[in-house]
C-alpha cells in the first residue's frame, strides 16, 4: 500500500511513509500534534483512499476501554424478565458489540479510528493493550472468543493532553505531524479554494504566520482555523490591502483568536506597534 495525498488531503511526504510503515509492521499508528493539524481527517481520508469503512471511537473523558469490547446491558435484561419476555434466555441478546468488536468483526478490512485516545483516564491505553496487539478478545458473559477477520488499520490521535504508557508506545508506530511550512499549508488551501486569488493567499498567510509567532500566545490558530478565516474573509470580499492595516486586530479575528487573552494581547501589541511609528 501507497497513501499519498488525494485530490481532498495533501499529505507531507514523511506523514505518507508513516501511514504506509504503519501498515507494513501491522501495528496501530498514533498520531500526535497540534489540535487543527489533520490528524482526524488523516483516518477519514485513507479510509475513501482505500475504499474501505471507517469505523471511529470518538474517545471522552469517561470513556472506559471495556466499551470498545461490548457492554453488557443488564438493565434491559432485568426488565424484561419482569415483562416475562422470551429474549432472556439468551443472554446474547443483551451483548452490545463496541467499536473493536465492530472493526474485527468486519468483511472488508475497515480503517479503525481511536480518536483523542489522551481524553481518557491514564489506565485506558493500557486497558486495550492485549485487544489491539493480538487481535483478539473474550466475552465473559457468552464464553465467545472474538478474533480480527483481518486486521484493522488502526489510527490513534492525541493531542499530547496526557503522556501515554510506554508499554502501550512500544505497541505502535509514531508520528508527529508538524506544523506545515507556508509552501505545504498554500497547497492545503488551495484544495479548499481553488479559486482564491493569489495576491489574497499570500496576505492571509503572511498574517496567519504572524500571528503565530506572537509571544505568549495561549492558543495558536490552527490550519483548520485558517480554513474558517478564509472562508469568511471570501464571503466578505475582504481585500488584501485590509489586511495589512496595522491599526489593530485582523478583519474577522474571531475565527483566528480564541480567547479573550489572546485578543487582549494582539491588541496591545498593536496599540505599541502604532506608537513606535
Amino acid at each position: 500500500m501507497s497513501f499519498t495525498s488525494t485530490s481532498n488531503y495533501i499529505v507531507a511526504d514523511d506523514l505518507g511513509l508513516a501511514v504506509n510503515a504503519a501498515v507494513t509492521l501491522e501495528k496501530p499508528l498514533l498520531l500526535k500534534g497540534e489540535p487543527g493539524t489533520g490528524k482526524t481527517r488523516l483516518a477519514e481520508e485513507l479510509a475513501a483512499s482505500l475504499g474501505v469503512p471507517l469505523i471511529r471511537w470518538q474517545i471522552k473523558s469517561t470513556t472506559k476501554a471495556q466499551q470498545g469490547l461490548y457492554e453488557y446491558d443488564a438493565v434491559s435484561r432485568l426488565r424484561d424478565s419482569q415483562l416475562g419476555s422470551d429474549k432472556v434466555h439468551d443472554i446474547a441478546n443483551y451483548i452490545k458489540p463496541g467499536k473493536l468488536w465492530q472493526a474485527f468483526s468486519a468483511t472488508t478490512r475497515p480503517v479503525l479510528l481511536i480518536d483523542e485516545i489522551d481524553k481518557a483516564d491514564i489506565e485506558f491505553p493500557n486497558d486495550l493493550l492485549h485487544e489491539l496487539d493480538q487481535m483478539e478478545f473474550h466475552v465473559y458473559e457468552t464464553g465467545e472468543q472474538i478474533r480480527a477477520q483481518q486486521r484493522p488499520i488502526v489510527i490513534i490521535t492525541s493531542n499530547n493532553e496526557k503522556e501515554l504508557p510506554d508499554a502501550f508506545l512500544r505497541r505502535c508506530f509514531f508520528h508527529y505531524i508538524k506544523f506545515p511550512d507556508a509552501d505545504t499549508l498554500a497547497k492545503i488551501v488551495q484544495v479548499h479554494f481553488p479559486d482564491i486569488r493569489q495576491q489574497l493567499l499570500s496576505t492571509a498567510l503572511e498574517v496567519f504566520f504572524d500571528l503565530r509567532q506572537v509571544p505568549n500566545l495561549k492558543k495558536k490558530p490552527s490550519t483548520s482555523e485558517l480554513i474558517d478565516w478564509l472562508k469568511l474573509l471570501l464571503a466578505e470580499q475582504i481585500q488584501p490591502a485590509d489586511l495589512q492595516q496595522n491599526t489593530g486586530l485582523m478583519p474577522l479575528f474571531g475565527a483566528l483568536l480564541k480567547n479573550e487573552q489572546d485578543v487582549q494581547l494582539v491588541e496591545k501589541l498593536a496599540f505599541m506597534a502604532r506608537r513606535q511609528r
